[in-house]
């Protein structure tokens, strides 16, 4: 038992600043100094004979201290997920129901772009969908300029006439 006490009064203060490199947390770290001298004293008849007490020391320390991070992490999580199940059901129902509006937004939208003249449709799939320029778009549909951009605004016109036809059927 003095070997002991004297092996422990020889390194604690060594451990304690080899330790304070890892964390700030003075308490956590004097439990884990005390956790590896009690670890060492209890199992010290199973230990293999220590050729380096100081490497060993150190290493031990070290080690539960990681120990220790990682099983505040743990908690932590545990905590937050305990905490925030409403909130995460929440916010799934929130995101599927969002989901099904796009749906059926995109739908709607289908539909009006299958009435549109060909033309139409080309103009806005070249514009909107392939993000063409009105100078590309002119090169591609062969027309000039400001036909293009007339057929442009009579499309989205047409678009929202039909929009509103169908908010008004709903």
């Amino acid at each position: 038992m003095t070997d002991f006490s004297v092996l422990y009064n020889k390194h604690i203060d060594h451990l304690f600043a080899f330790g304070s490199r890892f964390t700030n947390d003075r308490e956590m770290l004097k439990d884990c100094i005390q956790d590896v001298f009690v670890k060492l004293y209890t199992r010290q008849t199973n230990l293999a004979p220590i050729d380096n007490v100081d490497s060993y020391l150190y290493i031990s320390l070290r080690n539960r201290i990681y120990d220790e991070f990682r099983r505040n992490v743990k908690m932590t999580c545990d905590e937050v997920n305990d905490a925030n199940t409403q909130a995460i059901v929440e916010h799934e129902a929130y995101c599927h129901e969002r989901i099904e509006r796009q749906q059926e937004l995109t739908e709607h939208v289908e539909k009006y772009f299958e009435k549109l003249s060909p033309r139409q449709r080309q103009i806005i799939n070249l514009y909107y969908i392939e993000r063409r320029k009105y100078d590309d778009i002119c090169r591609i549909m062969g027309i000039n300029y400001q036909s293009v951009r007339n057929l442009m605004h009579r499309s989205i016109c047409r678009l929202r006439e039909y929009a509103r036809e169908m908010a008004l059927a709903v």
